[in-house]
């Protein structure tokens, strides 16, 4: 049971915070250009790897001793809070073409099959390193949560948002609120941060 909540619980965390994330424009771009399902296969694995990095960070911090772990820890999820909000406060203001025509510049002619996904893993692998989401994983392996179930919920999270993306990523743009979904994942970071904290008091 310990395992499914650990795994929802990044699954929750990571699904808002990427939905209006970058990884969602280079991902509808590249659908443009390239077989959907060729994108799609390509950005999950690059996710996948970045992922499998962020849990290894987390695993190598939690060796550390735990009470600074636990606030550093803490800290993650409150700066993620923070850079959350301010980005709803500020998302109305935001223009989804520039971020659109910036990716279309770094796309160069068409391919199929397997050179589309190796393209498609290179955007996304090269554009997300260091963002709010692998942070967050690895702050929740370095809180002292099981790795595996982390890796398997976070991924999963990246891989639903990719596919949202290369299906209904024009309609997402349209149609859904990244203000609002931004404040459910500052909230979430929020709660974290202060479940950790707790933690690391009691500790």
């Amino acid at each position: 049971m310990e395992f499914l909540i650990v795994a929802v619980t990044a699954f929750a965390l990571i699904l808002p915070v990427e939905l209006p994330d970058k990884s969602v424009v280079a991902t509808l771009v590249l659908s443009t250009r390239y077989p959907p399902l060729s994108v799609w296969l390509g950005v999950a694995a690059a996710f996948g790897v970045q992922c499998a990095v962020a849990v290894g960070a987390g695993t190598l911090i939690a060796r550390l001793p735990e009470r600074p772990v636990e606030f550093v820890a803490a800290a993650l999820f409150l700066a993620g809070a923070v850079v959350l909000f301010l980005g709803a406060r500020r998302a109305g203001h935001e223009s989804p073409d520039e971020e659109q025509q910036d990716y279309a510049q770094r796309i160069k002619g068409r391919r199929t099959g397997l050179r589309a996904a190796a393209a498609s893993f290179v955007v996304l692998f090269t554009a997300e390193w260091g963002d709010l989401s692998q942070l967050l994983t690895a702050g929740l392996v370095a809180s002292g949560r099981n790795p595996i179930p982390v890796f398997i919920g976070s991924w999963l999270a990246l891989i639903v948002v990719s596919g949202a993306a290369v299906l209904l990523g024009r309609w997402l743009q349209k149609r859904v609120k990244l203000s609002l979904i931004r404040y459910v994942a500052a909230g979430i970071c929020l709660v974290l941060a202060l479940l950790t904290t707790v933690a690391a008091v009691r500790a």
